[in-house]
């Protein structure tokens, strides 16, 4: 049984718990299965002064590669755990962004971005493998959706519902997936469907790599 929680202070603790030693290595492991989040920032468009936030931000990672790809761009992350967040500020600063890419410690589901940024809104959210690790995660969706800014995109990948690959693999994942408490969000296609219909929004659909992911893209309308 999962040990996450709906209390922020718990679930940071837990996080931290999970991450203080791994976070080391973090960046190292994940690539071989942390599959398209090279895709979401090459789909994030972000030219010119974009304001981009990332839920989820961990070790920096995606941010620092983000910046890299777009120079013009403002960055932000939040994420829940302020171990992760250690390392990623270590690298931002090591990369030399600290200027334009910040960072803050953040529930995804309530958090304030004018509290913790001076910003209401971003043109671009992504969140990369972490809404299976979210146990709020509609309310993060919802909270994210809200702060989006007119034409905005919000993009997603993470766990899909591995319909097209083994039964045995889909099983033995999950299981070794469960020890790290990450949860594949099967509603989510769903969920994210039913709230552009409601908003008039654009949602885009992929399952790559045989569905072993998920991705999707919800544009809001103008």
């Amino acid at each position: 049984m999962s040990m996450i929680s709906n209390n922020t202070a718990d679930n940071t603790a837990l996080m931290n718990r999970i991450y203080r030693r791994q976070r080391h290595f973090y960046d190292l492991t994940r690539k071989y299965y942390l599959l398209g989040r090279d895709r979401v920032i090459d789909r994030l468009h972000a030219d010119g002064r974009v304001r981009v936030l990332e839920i989820g931000c961990g070790t920096g990672r995606n941010l620092i590669l983000a910046a890299e790809r777009y120079p013009d761009a403002r960055l932000f992350g939040i994420d829940v755990s302020t171990a992760m967040l250690t390392s990623a500020i270590d690298k931002i600063d090591s990369a030399g962004l600290a200027s334009r890419l910040r960072v803050g410690h953040g529930d995804a589901a309530v958090f304030d971005p004018t509290r913790l940024f001076g910003r209401q809104t971003f043109e671009r959210i992504f969140v990369s493998y972490s809404l299976s690790m979210i146990p709020r995660w509609e309310a993060s969706l919802d909270r994210a959706i809200a702060m989006l800014a007119p034409g905005g995109e919000l993009h997603i990948v993470d766990f899909g519902g591995q319909r097209r690959l083994p039964r045995t693999f889909k099983y033995l994942l999950r299981r070794w997936l469960a020890l790290f408490h990450v949860t594949p969000r099967d509603g989510l296609e769903k969920f994210l469907t039913d709230r552009a219909i409601a908003a008039g929004a654009t949602l885009t659909i992929e399952r790559p790599y045989r569905d072993y992911a998920q991705y999707l893209k919800f544009t809001k309308k103008v």
